[in-house]
């Protein structure tokens, strides 16, 4: 009895969460499929399955233009992330070299500044470099806050690697390049899943960095477009266009968690047990 109650407990547990989760997804896609004069009548299930709203986000504005933009911000924060990561990450959790341990400590304060504590100096570095209203600057500002976590989680499970799989490859002639591409990132390679999604959703959904460096909308990235779809007032606010682009903007982030869901329980619980 006592079993069946603690059973019980868990799944309904487990579907508030779910829930609490996903309702407001659904709810948005609900709304997105409404007409204009049927939004702000509350339905819980599609009645409606109008899809001008979708053809209007693209349509009144460059939404397809803003979607590029995202992808290429993410994709080279990405890339840009694990590439210095996995470097960062063998120097510090394989070579040993004085104030190791206070650098390692250093990277990871860096995460922990909000970014308006930083939004003035990084404005200004971007300026310096000639990087204002450039896709090349948001990349290279969402470093800031990609970089640190990628480097820690990458040190960590580095660490942890076998000493003897290092040695035996220094044995056949490898070089420090090659033990790291050849050896121990096809180990890494559900970390690497991880903290590469991690990035992407990171700067998938980053809004005042982008806000800030930009300045026109060809610009500009998705967070920002959706936030810039305005109307007279807020009565007039076209919230079917919201909630079509919000929509749009979040499924291949649903997606992409469910591709990779098994990768990123491995690499999310990698170097929990050594064994």
């Amino acid at each position: 009895m006592k079993k069946a109650f603690s059973v019980c407990a868990f799944y309904l547990l487990v579907a508030v969460i779910v829930l609490y989760a996903v309702f407001p997804f659904y709810y948005a896609i609900v709304s997105s499929l409404k007409p204009a004069s049927q939004l702000f009548h509350v339905d819980y299930f599609p009645v409606f399955w109008d899809w001008h709203n979708y053809v209007s986000v693209f349509r009144e504005q460059p939404f397809a233009n803003n979607i590029l933009n995202s992808l290429l911000v993410s994709f080279s924060v990405v890339a840009l992330s694990t590439l210095l990561g996995v470097t960062a990450a063998y120097s510090l959790g394989r070579v040993r070299f004085r104030g190791r341990r206070t650098l390692l400590i250093t990277v990871l304060a860096v995460s922990m500044f909000p970014q308006v504590a930083v939004l003035s100096g990084m404005f200004e570095l971007i300026r310096l470099l000639g990087l204002y209203n450039n896709l090349a600057g948001l990349s290279l500002s969402y470093m800031i806050f990609t970089l640190p976590f990628t480097v820690w989680v990458l040190t960590t499970f580095m660490r942890d690697l076998p000493k003897e799989l290092e040695e035996a490859a220094l044995m056949d002639g490898a070089d420090t390049w090659t033990i790291l591409t050849r050896v121990f990132m096809p180990l890494m390679l559900p970390v690497l899943v991880t903290t590469g999604l991690l990035a992407f959703i990171a700067a998938w959904n980053e809004f005042l960095f982008a806000l800030t460096f930009t300045l026109t909308n060809e610009q500009r990235t998705v967070p920002v477009a959706i936030a810039l779809i305005t109307g007279g007032s807020a009565h007039e606010l076209p919230w079917g266009n919201i909630m079509a682009a919000s929509v749009i903007v979040t499924v291949p982030i649903v997606v992409l968690v469910l591709v990779f869901q098994k990768r990123i329980v491995s690499g999310l619980t990698a170097g929990a047990i050594k064994g």
